[in-house]
């Protein structure tokens, strides 16, 4: 009988989130860039306790298949909790993308000086959106206005991977973004 209860409660939680998650309107960038979206999972990143940004992933009817990274375009859309220096978003991307030993050294450099051109100051409040584009690159968003785009599929595998490749260095971040990643039934 204790058995059924937690199961219950699990199941209704469970509805109760994919019901949550589906319900936020599309934002419009969002929706041009990836057909059918919503909100496959959100989460926090913290720093030494610290909030630094609430992420959602968005994804289409094809959602993220962790076998087949590639199939399909996603959007991830970071609310900053913080004021923080382009630059520095863009240093830490890099080192992210070294931690999980993607591209190469000059890759990296090139990456990092593409994405300081890009990536502007935030303040609390500020969104950022990377979109990614299969076998094509990402297109960047402050606020819904288009920044900027690399159209570089190796960069954008490598963006992408700091929050969903398993051995990101946010795991409980990818676990929650990714909880109603899958396709539409």
């Amino acid at each position: 009988m204790k058995l059924l209860k937690y199961a219950i409660a699990w199941m209704l939680a469970a509805t109760m989130l994919h019901s949550s998650l589906a319900a936020e309107p599309v934002p419009e960038h969002i929706g041009q860039e990836v057909p059918q979206a919503r909100i496959a999972g959100k989460g926090s990143f913290r720093w030494f306790g610290l909030k630094i940004y609430d992420a959602k992933l968005w994804v289409g009817d094809k959602g993220y298949q962790v076998q087949a990274p590639a199939a399909a375009p996603l959007a991830l859309d970071l609310r900053y909790a913080r004021s923080l220096q382009g630059k520095k978003i863009a240093e830490a991307s890099e080192d992210e993308m070294r931690k999980l030993n993607l591209g190469s050294a000059q890759q990296r450099a090139n990456w990092q000086a593409a994405m300081e051109k890009i990536f502007p100051d935030v303040s609390e409040g500020t969104h950022l959106t990377g979109v990614y584009l299969p076998n094509q690159g990402a297109r960047f968003y402050l606020n819904g206005k288009f920044l900027g785009e690399i159209m570089d599929s190796s960069f954008s595998h490598a963006f992408f991977a700091i929050w969903l490749d398993p051995k990101t260095t946010a795991s409980e971040l990818r676990t929650a973004l990714l909880t109603n990643a899958g396709p539409r039934p």
